[in-house]
């Protein structure tokens, strides 16, 4: 049993790492109907600019996250301006082509400016805790406890608040959105900036569980956060966490009773489940299209 509790607890660790990334598929999905396979790599740069801070400057890491977030959103929002809004009335295979051009773009810069070498990345959250005879690293309470606040606090900014409404408003009809007065660019705009900036938090939490990153880290993350997000119901923000908790507990799950080396197949396998038996997600909706 708790053997068990163990591993469910480590499952929504990663889980709620899932969770932060797939957030910010589902909101650009929402939006404007975009699968932006940049993203996992824009984690990749969140967590070298978190490492860069804590090593070459001695910057204390929670400023250093900070701002890496900053740096994420910037980066989310030039990418969108510069990539993907002059395409924005393309087909979305012009889309799917240049997001994918922008990956490998992100990718090789990190690779000339750091290099291809892994490099460690110092856990941030030390110490440990102790539940029953396991012992748990403080990293691991941190990374459920921020990322339930996280969630939460995204929750209430959707529903509650100006920019949330104009965000579902946006998602539900792009031209009447316009024709009510909501500033559609801005809002798309906002919506690549969070999504990015979650994915840093997501990445600093990430890097202190496994302790080295890499340029290309950012994509199998991304893939299996993509899958949860699937699995969920892309474009919904309650699918998105959900998806991400399922996930990072099938994988848990399996390390722990079957083997470390078929996780990655359990979970592309998940993906292949849910397209074949509920293409819509767990809370998505299906879509009627007239042909």
């Amino acid at each position: 049993m708790m053997t068990l509790v163990y591993l469910m607890i480590n499952g929504l660790q990663i889980g709620s790492i899932y969770s932060l990334v797939a957030l910010g598929y589902s909101m650009v999905y929402g939006i404007v109907k975009l699968v932006n396979f940049a993203h996992g790599d824009v984690i990749m740069v969140g967590a070298y600019t978190t490492w860069y801070l804590v090593s070459r400057f001695s910057v204390p890491a929670w400023i250093a996250a900070l701002v890496s977030v900053a740096v994420c959103s910037v980066l989310g929002m030039l990418i969108e301006k510069i990539a993907y809004k002059p395409l924005r009335k393309s087909g979305r295979l012009s889309l799917l082509v240049t997001a994918i051009g922008v990956s490998l773009l992100l990718q090789n810069a990190m690779q000339l400016l750091f290099s291809a070498n892994p490099r460690m990345f110092t856990n941030i959250f030390t110490g440990t805790m102790t539940i029953g005879e396991r012992q748990f690293s403080n990293a691991t309470a941190a990374t459920i406890a921020v990322s339930v606040v996280i969630m939460a606090g995204l929750t209430l900014l959707v529903k509650k608040t100006k920019i949330g409404k104009a965000m579902r408003t946006v998602s539900e009809d792009n031209e009447t959105a316009q024709l009510m007065g909501i500033n559609v660019n801005h809002t798309i705009s906002f919506t690549f900036a969070l999504g990015s900036g979650l994915a840093a938090v997501g990445a600093v939490f990430y890097c202190c569980s496994y302790s080295q990153i890499q340029p290309t880290m950012g994509s199998m993350l991304g893939l299996k956060a993509f899958v949860a997000a699937v699995l969920g119901g892309i474009g919904s923000l309650p699918g998105a966490m959900t998806g991400g908790l399922c996930i990072g507990i099938a994988e848990s799950l399996t390390k722990g009773y079957v083997s470390s080396q078929l996780t990655d197949a359990v979970v592309f396998g998940i993906l292949i489940v849910v397209l074949l038996v509920k293409p819509s997600g767990i809370f998505g909706r299906p879509h009627n299209e007239k042909v």
